[in-house]
């Protein structure tokens, strides 16, 4: 049976249109935004229903609850998440929403349009796991050896799923429309770009959307809070890669050869010095060597030896600065000792930075759903990284975290992301579902 025959009428066949080529006129700041600055910066239409909002996200808790853990149980990997697909497409079935399943990845894009005419925000979240065997202990645990939902991306596509549920209820009374995507292979970077190229930024009339949002979970804030700053927020994200090229020999005759090995340990520890003495110390630089490998017998000398880890960064002044050190460490270390280094540096994410002023749109929105004390501004960016930043560098938007901390738990003191004891507060679900809806 064809998919329009098995979710319903409201989904149609993946289209392949590409993501038109936007001049670097049209991201200036307020060229995408066609109703004009004012809408975004007065902030969401604000009353009493704002603070209901909550409360129709608890009721709608287990479901929200019950799907996180079918995901959970199931959990999937890059670009093929087919069960998780069916789930997404099985929850939105039979919702006044457009559906797309993707092709080239098991991507889902919704879209929600309101009775009114208005502005086109995208609510996004990503679905694909980790490579790690799950050790919580919870009944519903990964049924999958070795693939874990680690970082909490079950919950997020819970949460979207919720926020959909709880939009659609509210359609009548909507200006404008919403676009969901339900975003594959986040975990290595693989699947914002193609749902882009795709057209997922794209509305009907040919123009990006007005703004993107997306929530993260985390156990490093207490339970039910959202905390998001203006500005860079998570890293630039690149890898390293470093062949150290010599000549094999014999262990009892090193001198026959040239020994890549002792020649790759002091990159290592060149590398590190560099960051310290090349990098402006208010300019926050992260460099993490990760696997050094090399040789196959205790008695050979082995021609190469090799090198790998990422480098983080939070302005392009800064990420020049290391990757220019890197090839003149490694190069220059290698020749010292007359030896050779190949070196690759593959780009993978650039920074999630913030819109200012969606930011402010987004504080205000949470502060109204959940009351100030519980919206907050992180004090500074963090240095891991997110491929939502791919979304930004072409639409004003924002990432927020959503605190998820037990309870009976410190922030901060408990198994966290990418962790293989990860347990998130289920609560902050409604949450997550409830920040979602005022944006629009």
């Amino acid at each position: 049976m064809g998919r329009a025959g098995t979710y319903g009428a409201n989904v149609r066949p993946a289209h392949h249109r590409r993501a038109s080529a936007h001049p670097a006129a049209a991201l200036a700041r307020g060229a995408l935004w066609p109703y004009g600055r004012r809408d975004l910066i007065m902030g969401p239409m604000g009353d009493d229903r704002d603070s209901m909002l909550l409360e129709d996200a608890r009721r709608l808790l287990p479901r929200i609850t019950a799907v996180r853990r079918e995901i959970h149980r199931a959990p999937e990997l890059g670009t093929t998440l087919p069960r998780t697909q069916q789930t997404v497409l099985r929850e939105l079935s039979g919702l006044p929403l457009s559906v797309v399943p993707g092709d080239r990845l098991t991507s889902v894009t919704a879209t929600l349009t309101g009775a009114r005419p208005g502005r086109t925000i995208l609510l996004r979240a990503d679905m694909d796991a980790l490579p790690q065997t799950e050790e919580t202990g919870l009944d519903f645990a990964s049924a999958t050896p070795g693939v874990m939902h680690a970082c909490g991306h079950d919950t997020h596509t819970a949460m979207l799923l919720g926020a959909a549920r709880l939009l659609a209820a509210r359609r009548e009374r909507l200006a404008g429309r919403v676009v969901f995507m339900f975003q594959p292979a986040e975990e290595i970077c693989e699947g914002a770009l193609p749902m882009i190229e795709d057209g997922v930024l794209e509305t009907p009339e040919g123009r990006p959307v007005d703004a993107a949002f997306a929530l993260h979970i985390t156990t490093r804030h207490p339970s039910g809070t959202v905390h998001l700053r203006p500005g860079p927020q998570s890293a630039a994200a690149d890898m390293l890669r470093i062949t150290v090229r010599g000549r094999g020999a014999h262990a009892a005759a090193p001198y026959r050869g040239l020994d890549p090995v002792p020649v790759a340990c002091e990159i290592v520890q060149a590398l590190q010095t560099m960051v310290t003495r090349t990098v402006n110390v208010f300019e926050p630089a992260v460099l993490s060597v990760t696997r050094v490998t090399a040789g196959t017998a205790s008695n050979i000398i082995p021609d190469t030896a090799e090198i790998a880890g990422t480098f983080r960064t939070l302005s392009d002044a800064t990420r020049k600065t290391v990757r220019d050190g890197i090839l003149r460490v490694a190069d220059g270390v290698a020749a010292a000792h007359g030896l050779t280094a190949d070196v690759e540096l593959p780009d993978v994410t650039p920074v999630v930075s913030n819109d200012p002023d969606f930011t402010g749109l987004v504080t205000r929105a949470a502060t109204a759903v959940l009351g100030p004390e519980r919206v907050r501004t992180l004090p500074h960016p963090i240095m891991g990284a997110e491929d939502f930043a791919f979304v930004l560098q072409r639409v004003p938007g924002a990432m927020a975290f959503l605190g998820a901390c037990p309870p009976g738990q410190t922030p901060g003191q408990v198994p966290d992301n990418h962790s293989s004891r990860v347990v998130y507060d289920e609560a902050a679900l409604a949450v997550g579902a409830a920040v979602h809806q005022p944006l629009i």
